[in-house]
């Protein structure tokens, strides 16, 4: 696959709208190698190559182990992720998967089991922001550097 246009370089006010959500992400107080799970999980559903190599690789560099991320794809088949992350996970997977999933009201309670509210919509944040640039990672055929 080759490169389309350069998406931030003719929609400077979007890529910066995008940052903007990026930034506001990381004042959330939500733990880094959670935020990097999200961005991982929702790419690889989306099949973002861009994507999923940067936060692999950005995962890795904030200390995430190797078995891991290899097994994220499976998450809820191991033991390797907190109660805290899979509940967090089975959100990414359900908005991400909105058409067929429908954010369901069981998965919703299991967040509060482990999130307060403002968490609950930063997480929610987390997982529209990825979604959308993984549309344009896709949309626009960008190539893992």
């Amino acid at each position: 696959m080759s490169n389309r246009i350069e998406w931030a370089k003719h929609a400077p006010d979007a890529y910066k709208a995008m940052i903007g959500l990026e930034q506001a992400l990381a004042r959330s107080g939500l733990e880094n190698s959670l935020l990097e799970l999200i961005r991982l999980r929702a790419s690889q559903i989306n099949g973002c190559a861009y994507c999923v190599n940067m936060h692999a690789n950005d995962a890795r560099k904030a200390g995430e182990t190797e078995a891991r991320l290899q097994t994220l794809s499976v998450w809820a088949d191991t033991d390797y992720f907190t109660p805290r992350e899979k509940a967090a996970l089975a959100w990414v997977e359900s908005l991400t998967r909105l058409p067929e999933k429908h954010a369901p009201q069981h998965q919703y309670d299991a967040l509060l089991e482990h999130f307060s509210a403002s968490e609950v919509v930063n997480l929610t944040l987390a997982i529209a922001t990825i979604n959308a640039w993984n549309r344009f990672g896709v949309g626009f055929a960008m190539i893992p550097a």
